[in-house]
């Protein structure tokens, strides 16, 4: 059978995870890239010339960053399936407030865009989102001349907010110029500054400046993006980018669907046995999620692309993995969920970064992964996990915000009765329902 997202209607709380009773037989279709639309949305806004972006992602962070452009001055319309947007490219100005909720594309995505507009823009968002990492890009900012205040404490070795609350006083225009970052708590902190860069008087070149680059094909995203829109950027040293000043085309965008969003389902044909296919995989693409396929062949699944169709089938006995995830960091909780239920020893590395996401996704992941029963320990990088189907038991299992979290929970579920999930509803981030295209997945189980 096939299943859809569709619009949002969440399940008492907490909610019980369902495990199926038969091996999956399912093709789920997973909306649009939250990553892609993220970056096409700020483009659009600071183009020469109308958008229009198709396969269009419908959640959380998608409306928070429409919501965002909006009060900045940029028309936005949506069509009444979600689908479709349109914006028209309008002055930025201020005063404004920009609600970032837990959206780090949001949060860090906006302030080189307000610094654009000619009036002071106040950034702040949800209780969470006031302790995931800002300074670097404010830094960054200030460093260029922008006027950047806040209560958010400061970074160390910074003179400027580290953190939410902040106000971006903007002067309708930024020269540019050189500028160093340490993007080594987020990818994001490179990506936010390149995607500005065409309005600044002089462009920019931005030097990574910190002892790693985690999630670098984010930033290849990025790049990527902005080429298709005639963005003239030079990336041919390792950890610089030349970004010349000059126009952004408009025209027709379309969406990915999101590969990461589509981790967990095909993970269940692993977990509970069978097949899951996903249509509309794209056979050339920047996304990290593109990683699965070779990640979840390595567990021990059998994994084809064919006609644009993705399927993964999976005996319901994963492998145990050893694997650097730097690349692909986002995946980690989904591959977590799979080293649970594996009889053995895994090791995920390369993803210190995700203490600064949504949660400590390290520190939550070891907490869920020991209420379960199995055994996980912390690395200064990474996870290792004693995992094992027999040891596990049903739990409620906790989300700390973070919809990451809230799938992992539900994949354990798949093979581990009585597996509850408190506030399944955070899945809403990226995926407008995720409880009814989880159950949809299993109903032909």
């Amino acid at each position: 059978m096939t299943t859809s997202a569709s619009a949002a209607s969440f399940p008492a709380d907490p909610w019980p995870a369902p495990t199926p009773s038969a091996p999956l037989d399912a093709t789920v279709v997973v909306p649009g890239s939250k990553s892609q639309m993220n970056r096409a949305l700020p483009l659009a806004a600071l183009a020469s010339e109308p958008t229009t972006i198709t396969g269009a992602l419908d959640s959380r962070d998608s409306d928070l960053m429409i919501a965002a452009l909006r009060a900045l001055g940029t028309s936005v319309s949506v069509s009444d399936d979600r689908r479709t947007v349109h914006v028209e490219p309008r002055p930025l100005r201020g005063p404004a407030a920009i609600d970032c909720g837990l959206a780090g594309t949001v949060m860090r995505f906006l302030p080189p865009i307000a610094a654009l507009a000619d009036g002071p823009i106040t950034l702040d968002g949800d209780p969470a989102a006031r302790v995931r990492p800002m300074g670097p890009v404010l830094q960054a900012l200030a460093d260029l001349g922008v006027e950047v205040t806040g209560t958010g404490a400061s970074t160390a070795g910074g003179n400027g907010p580290g953190y939410l609350p902040c106000v971006v006083r903007g002067r309708g225009g930024v020269d540019g110029g050189d500028v160093a970052v340490d993007a080594s708590g987020s990818s994001q902190f490179v990506s936010s500054l390149l995607l500005a860069a065409p309005r600044f008087g002089r462009g920019i070149t931005v030097t990574h400046v910190g002892d790693r680059l985690p999630s670098v094909p984010h930033i290849t995203m990025t790049v990527e993006a902005m080429r298709a829109r005639g963005v003239r950027i030079d990336d041919s040293r390792s950890g610089r980018w030349r970004v010349e000043p000059g126009p952004i085309a408009g025209g027709e965008v379309a969406i990915e669907p999101d590969l990461s969003n589509a981790g967990p389902f095909l993970a269940a044909a692993l977990a509970a046995g069978g097949t899951v296919r996903v249509p509309g995989w794209p056979s050339a693409t920047a996304q990290p999620g593109d990683l699965l396929r070779d990640l979840l062949t390595r567990m021990g699944a059998e994994v084809e692309l064919a006609g644009g169709t993705l399927t993964v089938r999976g005996t319901g006995e994963p492998a145990p993995l050893v694997a650097d995830l730097s690349l692909a960091g986002e995946l980690t909780p989904t591959l977590a969920a799979l080293c649970t239920l594996a009889e053995g020893t895994s090791r995920l590395t390369g993803v210190a970064h995700l203490r600064g996401h949504e949660t400590d996704r390290l520190a939550a992941l070891v907490t869920e992964i020991t209420r379960l029963g199995a055994e996980a320990e912390e690395l200064p990088d990474g996870l290792v996990i004693h995992g094992g189907r027999s040891r596990l038991r049903g739990a409620v299992m906790e989300t700390y915000a973070d919809h990451r979290m809230a799938t992992f929970a539900a994949i354990i579920g798949l093979a581990v009765p009585d597996v509850r999930i408190r506030d399944v509803a955070t899945t809403r981030k990226t995926i407008a329902d995720f409880p009814a295209l989880w159950t949809g997945m299993l109903r032909g189980a």
